[in-house]
């Protein structure tokens, strides 16, 4: 049986358009479905394996580094001289994340408590915590700031206590023991007679309260109902928002927790999210775009405006009262005690913070702090909190503790929680976000040249088949009339 080329040449003509069509339709619906699937795994909930694992026990690594300003001369920073920094650190801790008490609500919510426990890591620290550090004593300077108004002689009484507790203006201690709390007579005293004056009633230490403990009552939208609200606080202890500051706006609970945020990121997206420890919530902008092992990512980083005072930045106005720009005062959520957090090292503050104190130096790559996060999920690559902690202190008459110390915001600590996906975790996430859109992306435009291809060539074998038809039936026409003429001379 004898094949028609030209059927044949037709047919891969129409194969080809087929072809195009589909590649034109995957082009459409490729990313659609990348999408459904992103936002089917987005959601927070049980069915979601991988996902909800990851949410519930975060399985990245995240450390804590936390660098102490060691006072060289403490004797003279008492008649009034300026501190004499030296930073000592990283004392770098593990950091282990887990929720737990976790409740679904039909509102579209759940509820959790985080845990988090600390694990010093001696192999990634440049010292131990048996290291020994001078810094300035919370419970004397702070406790002097705080009863600065009280009666004379009740501050001469104040002060005896600290004569007779031996507690002086600046304390020695290990690391351990100011990280985690260490003996004092005074915090007992405090406690037994004074209780609910201090944070804890055990002993005190700088980061007492955070280790094993959890960082409150989260209730956030787990994007059922709206992928655009997923990981959004709901509450937070129940609150909708605080009551620490002086404004509506600043006692409002935005954004969300401060680990994932919804998919669909733009430039133009921000970066707000509540924290506990801040007492507030805060928001990052976008800065640059860039590329972690392939994967993309918007950097956001704070902006100048996050600590700036009510003067140079109305809106922080309900944060007051304020000292320079650069500083968050509190005090309103920490027992009035007179802290202030900055950036490390007043990066981004006022400059006339850097005069108070010998040894500070700012810069954005060591002080400022980011969140590189993968737009089209909202997933966080690589992550870099720091925070520094300051006491405001300043001579206060009757309590000779203070000596002749000049007004000032004296730095403390400052502490960096850093984590970054890696390993299995970013090979998973590489194929699925990266190597299969790739795939799809490539087999869509493959299958439009394809198509073209195939269209192009079969028209061509067509054409020619049509034409060396057509040449055939003019050969037969000449031959005949040829056949003809011979005849006719012939007869």
């Amino acid at each position: 049986m004898a094949i028609n080329k030209s059927k044949v040449a037709i047919g891969f003509i129409v194969a080809g358009v087929l072809t195009v069509s589909f590649g034109t339709v995957l082009a459409f619906v490729g990313p659609l479905i990348i999408d459904d699937q992103i936002v089917k795994n987005t959601v927070i909930d049980p069915k979601n394996e991988m996902s909800y694992t990851m949410w519930k026990d975060v399985p990245v690594p995240f450390y804590m580094s936390v660098y102490f300003y060691h006072i060289h001369n403490p004797q003279e920073v008492l008649r009034g001289e300026k501190p004499m920094l030296e930073q000592k650190g990283p004392y770098v801790y593990r950091k282990r994340i887990q929720k737990d008490n976790i409740t679904f609500h039909p509102n579209s919510t759940v509820s959790y408590r985080e845990y988090r426990t600390y694990f010093f890591e001696p192999s990634m620290s440049s010292g131990n915590e048996s290291d020994i550090v001078t810094i300035p004593n919370m419970l004397v300077l702070g406790a002097a700031v705080m009863m600065e108004n009280l009666p004379y002689a009740v501050k001469l009484m104040i002060s005896a206590t600290f004569k007779t507790f031996k507690e002086g203006a600046f304390l020695t201690k290990t690391v351990g023991e100011l990280m985690w709390g260490y003996d004092s007579g005074l915090v007992d005293f405090l406690n037994k007679y004074l209780p609910g004056m201090l944070p804890s009633t055990g002993k005190f230490g700088l980061f007492a309260e955070f280790n094993n403990s959890d960082t409150g009552l989260f209730t956030i939208f787990t994007g059922k109902d709206n992928i655009r609200n997923v990981h959004k606080v709901d509450s937070w202890n129940g609150l909708t928002e605080l009551s620490y500051w002086r404004t509506p706006q600043c006692n409002m609970i935005n954004g969300t927790a401060g680990q994932m945020w919804p998919p669909f990121m733009t430039k133009e997206s921000t970066l707000p999210f509540y924290s506990p420890d801040a007492c507030r919530s805060m928001e990052l902008v976008y800065q640059r775009p860039g590329e972690m092992q392939g994967i993309p990512y918007f950097r956001y980083v704070a902006p100048k405006t996050l600590f700036a005072n009510g003067t140079d930045y109305a809106p922080n106005e309900g944060f007051c009262p304020c000292r320079q720009s650069g500083v968050l005062n509190v005090s309103s959520c920490r027992h009035n005690s007179p802290v202030f957090i900055s950036h490390p090292h007043f990066y981004n503050a006022d400059p006339v913070l850097l005069d108070y104190v010998h040894g500070l130096s700012p810069n954005e790559d060591e002080h400022g702090l980011f969140i590189d996060i993968h737009p089209q999920t909202g997933v966080p690559l690589n992550v870099s909190i720091r925070l520094q902690l300051n006491l405001y202190v300043k001579r206060v008459a009757g309590i000779t503790e203070t000596g002749s110390l000049a007004e000032m915001l004296m730095p403390m600590i400052w502490f960096e929680e850093s984590g970054y996906i890696d390993g299995p975790i970013l090979k998973t996430f590489h194929t699925n976000l990266v190597v299969l859109p790739t795939v799809m992306e490539y087999m869509q435009y493959g299958f439009i040249a394809l198509g073209l291809a195939t269209i192009v060539i079969a028209t061509l074998v067509h054409r020619k088949l049509k034409r060396n038809k057509c040449d055939a039936g003019n050969g037969s026409a000449s031959s005949e009339e040829n056949d003809l003429l011979l005849q006719d001379e012939m007869d």
